[in-house]
């Protein structure tokens, strides 16, 4: 089974082997410092959450997603005790995390003076749950072919379709995890997937200007 980074408690209880939980109860015992608990969120997590950080435009593009991830999830590990939320509300207060650790990577950058190459020229690419992890070169293909889509919008419209069309999340997480309101989500999909539609019209690879 997959273990998430810094669980909280690898000493916890794991409870009745093989008994089913309901989501909610499985954030619960995370907070108690269950492992088994944490390694569930862990898998059911991770995975979108990589998958969300390859596809959007970070605000320091030099920055490893993976590495943000990583910290994302040792930051929740060490703060998931207070953390009051149901299973809901896991995501977008995990996603919250590595936005803000982006940001804050941008900020070190700033500092560092560094100059991180342009959006789409990293070597580093997404995993897209849609792919067969077993096919490196459709992996490749369809990985580029997000970022080049999502490289046409503004990094808030890139945000929210990827939260919601590339990694699954709903209106709801969407606007917890980003910070705005569910009207606001709505309408940036909205122009965002306008936008997409008018350059794959013209360009079903997605690489022309915008």
């Amino acid at each position: 089974m997959a273990h998430g980074p810094g669980g909280p408690d690898a000493t916890g209880d794991p409870g009745a082997p093989g008994a089913p939980r309901a989501p909610d109860a499985v954030v619960a015992a995370a907070r108690r410092g269950e492992q088994d608990a944490w390694n569930e969120l862990y898998a059911r997590h991770a995975r979108r959450l990589t998958v969300w950080l390859h596809s959007v435009p970070l605000p320091d593009a030099a920055a490893s997603p993976d590495d943000i991830a990583s910290e994302a999830w040792l930051t929740a590990a060490a703060k998931i005790g207070s953390f009051a939320g149901d299973d809901a509300e896991f995501a977008p207060w995990l996603f919250t995390i590595a936005r803000n650790h982006a940001a804050n990577t941008r900020r070190t950058a700033l500092r560092r003076r560094t100059d991180p190459v342009a959006v789409g020229q990293d070597d580093t690419l997404p995993l897209p749950a849609t792919v067969d992890p077993g096919d490196a070169v459709a992996q490749v293909d369809a990985h580029d072919r997000t970022r080049r889509l999502l490289a046409h919008l503004s990094p808030r419209e890139a945000e929210v379709v990827a939260c919601i069309d590339v990694v699954g999340l709903d209106v709801a997480a969407t606007a917890q995890a980003l910070g705005m309101r569910p009207t606001a989500v709505r309408v940036a999909r909205h122009r965002a997937l306008g936008r997409l539609r008018g350059i794959l019209s013209r360009d079903p690879e997605g690489t022309g200007g915008t």
